[in-house]
């Protein structure tokens, strides 16, 4: 099994149920109130983690109660966490979230601790024995653009989910090997929707150019869909489940995809686990709290 560096985000997540989601200057009220270890980085470090993949974090919390917890969280979930580093200068992330009636969610993420993350803080050794290095945009772009220059130095496979939706620079798209966005984040940094097959092809058409070697686009309940500069594809059709919550949806998919290659299964098995991982995690309520162990996955049908 090959060894997954995750580097992201750590959040705590607070998060409350509403039966619809508030207009501006709405007010509604929450029918419940919960603490929940999240951060798009941590929330991928725990799916592979929980799916038995070999994984260690790297990232920035803040010196305080809830960056204990999220370190507690992360090894109690097979996590390694040796460059997890605790600073003074900022409080541990978090995010605001609100869950309605309808399993749909809207976020607001304070980043602390994350995004004082700097990229002279990165070391080519940390990259020493690493096969994969994922990444998201919930800590400082400069930083992610360096680790994965560093990386591909090392012959590092780069991996990046290019969520929340930023701007690239042409450095970081030229130094990606496989590319994981949604239809939203594709569109954005394609030009193209993800509507239709012709349009994907399209749209990744223009980031082959700039140097992605592989992109695999999330549909929601429709599935997913992969693509390479080669003009392989496959698609994948999502599993028709009952909602609960969609928070950590695509973290886990993105786990569940990277677990099975680093265990040596080849792109359509890996789609098909993780098609499964993430249509369990939509299930339960929050964010790492959701994720499905390997033998729930296992159980699935």
């Amino acid at each position: 099994m090959k060894k997954i560096l995750v580097l992201g985000s750590l959040n705590m997540d607070l998060v409350t149920n509403v039966e619809k989601t508030p207009k501006v200057g709405e007010t509604v009220l929450g029918s419940d109130f919960n603490e929940i270890p999240g951060g798009k980085g941590a929330n991928q470090a725990v799916a592979i983690g929980k799916l038995n993949g070999d994984v260690c974090m790297l990232g920035r919390i803040g010196n305080d109660d809830f960056g204990k917890s999220l370190i507690k969280n992360l090894k109690q979930n097979n996590v390694n966490v040796d460059f997890v580093k605790s600073i003074q200068s900022a409080k541990t992330g978090i995010a605001l979230i609100m869950v309605n009636s309808n399993g749909d969610n809207s976020i607001v993420v304070i980043p602390g601790a994350n995004f004082e993350f700097k990229e002279n803080e990165l070391k080519k050794d940390i990259f020493n024995d690493v096969d994969y290095l994922l990444a998201q945009l919930e800590t400082p772009l400069k930083t992610i653009e360096k680790a994965f220059i560093l990386a591909k130095e090392k012959n590092v496979f780069t991996i990046l989910n290019p969520a929340p939706a930023r701007v690239l620079s042409d450095e970081l798209i030229k130094h990606t090997d496989l590319l994981i966005p949604n239809e939203t984040e594709f569109e954005s940094l394609s030009g193209y929707d993800a509507s239709n097959e012709a349009n994907i092809i399209k749209g990744s058409n223009v980031l082959f150019e700039k140097g992605v070697k592989a992109i695999l686009i999330t549909l929601g309940k429709n599935g997913s869909f992969y693509i390479d500069s080669n003009n392989f594809s496959l698609k994948q059709k999502g599993y028709i489940v009952d909602v609960v919550d969609t928070t950590a949806a695509g973290d886990s998919f993105i786990g569940g995809f990277l677990t099975s290659i680093s265990k040596g299964e080849d792109i359509k098995t890996s789609m098909e686990f993780a098609t499964k991982v993430s249509a369990l995690t939509v299930t339960k309520y929050g964010a790492q709290s959701s994720l499905p162990s390997i033998l729930e996955v296992d159980n699935f049908k």
